[in-house]
């Protein structure tokens, strides 16, 4: 006699990787839509944390032009984290959203605008947008970018991940994956990471990032 077991497969344990940007950064927001996608095809959730180009290039000599933008750049990471002290962490991946929608897929350039309209998006009251041009919140933004910096190290930028016990920078990939081939890269990142000794692989940047 034979008997047929009724149990289901195990479900695989979920895991939390956590994930550093800036607002501002298009590279970030194309990893970010990746990692969107690895959370559908992987049992992995996403904790979503700041960090900040303007504080990873102080004291650096910049290009006039660039060191503009970085001024610039303390307004949204500056609001971001206002509305996580202030409102809680749950607000930060979809104030992140609307945001980089009309940043990175919209192609808007003045982001004060933007953030107004951001926070009107979320329910978020619309004087957050005043932290932006003030530093009450930002020992808790640097502090969040050293947490993510920390991880990899201070000739990397925007953005941070870690899981499953190892952290990188990026990967910068444009258009980012959908579906499997989103599981994959996910899959191949973490053993390349996880690699003893493992620091480094790269290949000259030949598109701009893909937004569709």
């Amino acid at each position: 006699m034979t008997t047929t077991s009724t149990d289901a497969p195990a479900t695989p344990a979920r895991e939390t990787a956590e994930f550093w940007f800036d607002p501002i950064c298009p590279w970030a927001w194309m990893t970010s839509r990746w990692m969107m996608e690895v959370q559908q095809v992987r049992p992995v959730d996403v904790d979503w944390h700041v960090m900040s180009l303007a504080v990873l290039n102080e004291g650096r000599d910049l290009p006039e032009e660039y060191r503009a933008m970085m001024d610039k750049a303390w307004l949204p990471v500056r609001v971001v984290t206002a509305a996580k002290e202030q409102h809680g962490a749950e607000h930060v991946k979809p104030l992140y959203d609307a945001i980089g929608t009309r940043i990175h897929l919209g192609g808007r350039k003045d982001w004060r605008e933007v953030v107004v309209e951001a926070l009107a998006e979320v329910g978020l009251p619309a004087e957050l947008v005043e932290a932006g041009d003030a530093d009450a919140h930002d020992a808790a933004l640097r502090a969040s970018h050293a947490e993510g910096i920390d991880r990899v190290g201070q000739d990397v930028g925007t953005p941070v991940v870690a899981a499953a016990g190892v952290a990188f920078f990026g990967p910068v990939v444009t258009p980012a994956p959908k579906g499997e081939a989103a599981g994959k890269l996910w899959d191949g990142v973490l053993a390349v990471a996880s690699t003893p000794g493992f620091y480094e692989l790269k290949r000259t940047r030949d598109a701009s990032p893909d937004f569709s």
